[in-house]
């Protein structure tokens, strides 16, 4: 078995153990087996860290069932790899040179060196992040259990409202919304940008020099930050006579900017999807698909991918030979590997939400509804728009169960696609012009 088909092989283990335990009598309020679809859809969301469901957690669940979601979200957020390779750490074994070339290109490491300790690093920094979080929410819920849960759905960007009208209560609470939010965009970053910064700022302290923040945190941090102020600065001016019209000024603010944060892949929203306007809805379509960071609990396009299209939009408008970023030369090899990745995603999108239309025709469900649910489902984010994930055909969320899983694992594999032996062409053609455009 392939690294690739085992690595597929191990989330659809993971899905149906996770379907069988939230199937069973223990974990549902009304204390039958049953619910089995349901069931199946809620473990594929939670380990494809989606936050697509078909019913409420919070209702069809007991306790139980809750803390198997929460299991599952952050198993499914860690990846099966991380958490299989953090076991072989903590018992001692050695890692294996293919494990170790596949973690590292997951996480962007340059090297190999030190990997063990990144490795519980992550785990250690998301326990630590996901703890923190968990502490000041609680100084405002005081139920640990909501807290935690709350904080892992956001740091995970799973969103897997615990209430139907998922964080619409919060509404009122800047504190709760900031510190989500915060775990949100912790989350989104990466844990490599999180790393870096740790240790860029702990060898400029012991060894007196500059540290050195690498290309990829800096990009991530910086589109990231451009991200955020544009969906933030559109939403406010989009709906502040809209869907916000009933808050009050100051809290307009700070809904606006946790409407922000969450269309890049995290389910959690104040303001219901379906009191948006069009334009509003695209923001959020365009955000979902562009995502987080790579080696993120974040799904999508991924923000460097965006960068390194947009230089290249630059270089070929100024007639420049070669793509510069931040003073840095970016290979031909990642401009065609980012261009791929932005076919496939579009193509993948169009294929899903062909599929919807076919198996939801007749069902009374708008297009552009199926189009906004086929986006989140193969950008792992969450959105919905009204109650489409409900009302949805037995058929349709087989559908939206494939496009989350393919959608999540579209990083692991494409990673383990590209780069594993490099062909070699020992022919040269000649060349001849061909016009486009």
């Amino acid at each position: 078995m392939t690294r690739r088909s085992s690595i597929a092989v191990g989330f659809l283990a993971l899905i149906l153990v996770g379907a069988i335990l939230l199937a069973s009598p223990w974990a549902r309020t009304d204390g039958q087996w049953g619910g089995w679809l349901d069931a199946l859809f809620t473990s594929c969301s939670a380990v494809c860290v989606t936050g697509l469901s078909t019913v409420d957690v919070g209702s069809a669940f007991t306790r139980a069932g809750q803390a198997v979601v929460l299991a599952l979200v952050e198993v499914g957020c860690l990846g099966l790899m991380t958490c299989s390779t953090f076991l072989l750490v903590a018992v001692g074994r050695r890692l294996s040179l293919s494990r170790e070339f596949s973690l590292m290109n997951a996480y962007g490491v340059a090297g190999v060196h030190g990997l063990r300790g990144l490795i519980l690093w992550v785990v250690g920094s998301m326990l630590v992040l996901e703890g923190a979080g968990a502490a000041l929410l609680y100084l405002r819920l005081h139920d640990w259990f909501l807290s935690a849960y709350y904080v892992v759905m956001s740091f995970c960007n799973a969103g897997l409202g615990f209430r139907a009208d998922s964080l619409a209560g919060f509404a009122g609470d800047a504190f709760v919304l900031f510190v989500l939010a915060a775990e949100t965009v912790l989350g989104g970053i990466g844990f490599l940008v999180l790393y870096n910064l740790c240790t860029c700022r702990f060898r400029r302290r012991t060894s007196g020099g500059r540290g050195r923040l690498s290309l990829h945190s800096a990009v991530v941090l910086r589109f990231t930050l451009y991200l955020l102020a544009i969906a933030f600065l559109a939403f406010l001016v989009l709906e502040w006579n809209g869907a916000l019209k009933g808050y009050a000024p100051a809290q307009r603010l700070w809904v606006a900017f946790f409407q922000a944060v969450t269309p890049r892949t995290c389910g959690f929203t104040v303001v219901p999807t379906e009191a948006l306007q069009a334009l509003t809805v695209n923001v959020y379509e365009a955000l979902m698909f562009i995502g987080g960071a790579p080696g993120s609990a974040a799904g999508g396009l991924k923000v460097t991918t965006l960068a390194v299209l947009v230089y290249t939009l630059r270089a070929m408008c100024r007639g420049e030979p070669e793509v510069v970023l931040s003073r840095r030369t970016i290979a031909g090899d990642v401009v065609r590997e980012s261009l791929v990745i932005v076919c496939a995603m579009l193509a993948f999108i169009w294929l899903v939400n062909g599929a919807l239309s076919l198996t939801e025709a007749g069902r009374g469900l708008d297009g552009g509804a199926l189009f906004f649910e086929a986006i989140s489902a193969v950008t792992t984010t969450g959105l919905s728009l009204g109650d489409t994930t409900a009302r949805l055909s037995p058929a349709g969320r087989v559908v939206i169960m494939c496009a989350m899983f393919f959608g999540r694992l579209g990083a692991l594999t494409v990673v383990l696609m590209i780069g594993d032996r490099e062909s070699k062409r020992y022919v040269r053609f000649p060349g001849e012009e061909l016009v486009v455009g």
